[in-house]
């Protein structure tokens, strides 16, 4: 007899999603792909999810997530914190992918702000602006603008094509998204 276990239903169904979003965005997504790709009945993602909208945005919730408990920010190394994402970010291509689509797709319609992005954003910059308090992190910027340039800096490589990738080669990559962020957030003194 099989016994029923939703929680593994619901995961294959966000590693199914990922990789054909990855792949298609949503708009080329297919729901009977997805299930496909999950080993689950394609009803199965209308009784977890409000269609391929709902399992777009659960894939990207859980992104959001897993790279808040993977990577904690510490704002007290900045540059390492810079380089964990840079290396989760070439550990998880897939994901980088459907970032991009999401960003595509959802662009900067603040409609679209995700309340866990809200959250993880509000928190790093809280982190920062204590780091700014006790001189570990420069205040010639704000915690906000800090922010905003190490989570660029440190996807740099990956949101870029293969003419600016070629012009540092692995692993110095790493090595210039680390020293890059040590620059920018060292206090001057």
């Amino acid at each position: 007899m099989r016994t029923r276990d939703p929680e593994r239903k619901r995961r294959q169904l966000l590693e199914g999603a990922l990789a054909e979003f990855a792949e298609h965005g949503i708009g080329g997504a297919r729901v009977d792909r997805i299930a496909t790709r999950a080993g689950v009945s394609a009803g199965l993602v209308y009784s977890f999810y409000e269609g391929k909208e709902g399992l777009f945005e659960a894939v990207y919730d859980a992104i959001v997530e897993q790279v808040v408990s993977g990577i904690p920010i510490d704002a007290d190394n900045l540059p390492e914190y810079a380089g964990q994402l840079y290396d989760a970010g070439l550990e998880h291509p897939a994901v980088m992918r459907f970032v991009a689509w999401y960003t595509l797709e959802r662009g900067d319609a603040e409609s679209h702000v995700r309340p866990s992005v809200t959250r993880s954003m509000a928190e790093k910059v809280t982190a920062i602006e204590d780091a700014q308090r006790r001189g570990v992190v420069t205040g010639q910027r704000s915690a906000a603008e800090l922010l905003a340039l190490v989570l660029a800096i440190a996807n740099m490589w990956q949101r870029h094509g293969e003419d600016v990738r070629g012009l540092v080669q692995e692993p110095e990559r790493r090595r210039v998204v680390v020293d890059a962020v040590r620059q920018l957030v060292t206090p001057s003194r």
